[in-house]
């Protein structure tokens, strides 16, 4: 039987000091705990709770350093290092970073957390017996959410992205609240990890909600037309596109729809700021 399983907060006994830092023994296992895995000084035959994992020879060490997570037992950590073709490395509080795994990633590695992004994850162990880093589930996440009250709507709202995909966004926000963003709700796909703001558009009969990252219409109009100027002060005060120009010229040169291309023109021209002839739009002097 192993006494000493990694992953796991054991007491152990002090059975001698050694150069390095201590012997550790429970049962009939016994582990280093290395001088600078703890910050006080220890006493042969003293009992120790320490946390076990594997060092980078794979040996098993111990720390009096306890993590922020456990097996079975989740918290948010930080990202502290991408590997692009492995996965991200978090802290989760003791002098070895723990990896989360390229398949419990995104398969599109530009959503991947960036450096300070936070996951919620749990401890657990891959084939080779070696700690990993394993994000929490939607049924976790479900289970331990705030139910929105009803008059939530249309306040703004702010959380950690915990799963991202094509179709919307999964978040989890500051008051415990699960939301979902979809995909016509937001300007581009956010990274899981990532911190993100905006208004709740439904509460739904389970007390979950749905919000939108978008700004509001008029605010939209807003920024769509302080583009549109940006491009006409930077190109002599003309740019060849006009309310019939083709959608696609429109989305690669503005980045934004035909449609709201056209919003936002007819709010310059009504402010007397732009004005339209043979196709093209002129910066009015």
């Amino acid at each position: 039987m192993l006494y000493l399983p990694i992953g796991t907060i054991q007491t152990a006994t002090v059975i001698r000091k050694i150069e390095t830092g201590y012997v550790l023994k429970k049962e009939t296992d016994e582990v280093l705990l290395h001088h600078n895995e703890t910050e006080v000084e220890l006493k042969v035959d003293q009992d120790v709770n320490v946390f076990l994992y594997n060092d980078k020879n794979n040996q098993i060490v111990a720390t009096t350093k306890i993590p922020n997570v456990l097996m079975d037992t989740y918290g948010w950590v930080e990202v502290v290092n991408v590997v692009p073709k492995l996965g991200v490395f978090v802290d989760i509080g003791i002098a070895k970073d723990i990896l989360v795994s390229v398949d419990d990633l995104p398969i599109y590695t530009g959503v991947w957390p960036k450096i300070d992004d936070q996951l919620y994850v749990t401890l657990g162990k891959d084939q080779e017996e070696r700690l990993l880093a394993l994000p929490a589930t939607e049924g976790i996440f479900m289970s331990m959410r705030e139910i929105a009250p009803l008059d939530l709507l249309n306040a703004s709202i702010s959380g950690r992205v915990y799963y991202t995909s094509r179709e919307g966004s999964a978040i989890f926000s500051e008051d415990g609240y699960r939301g979902f963003v979809h995909h016509t709700e937001r300007e581009s796909e956010p990274r899981l990890g990532e911190t993100v703001s905006g208004r709740v558009i439904e509460v739904k009969d389970d007390g979950t909600v749905n919000v939108s990252l978008l700004p509001l219409k008029e605010e939209r109009i807003d920024a769509d037309g302080e583009a549109i100027l940006e491009h006409l002060e930077n190109n002599d005060g003309m740019i060849p596109f006009g309310d019939k120009s083709d959608a696609e010229r429109i989305r690669a040169q503005f980045g934004f729809s035909k449609s709201a291309f056209k919003r936002a023109l007819g709010r310059l021209m009504k402010q007397g700021k732009v004005e339209q002839r043979d196709g093209k739009t002129y910066l009015v002097k």
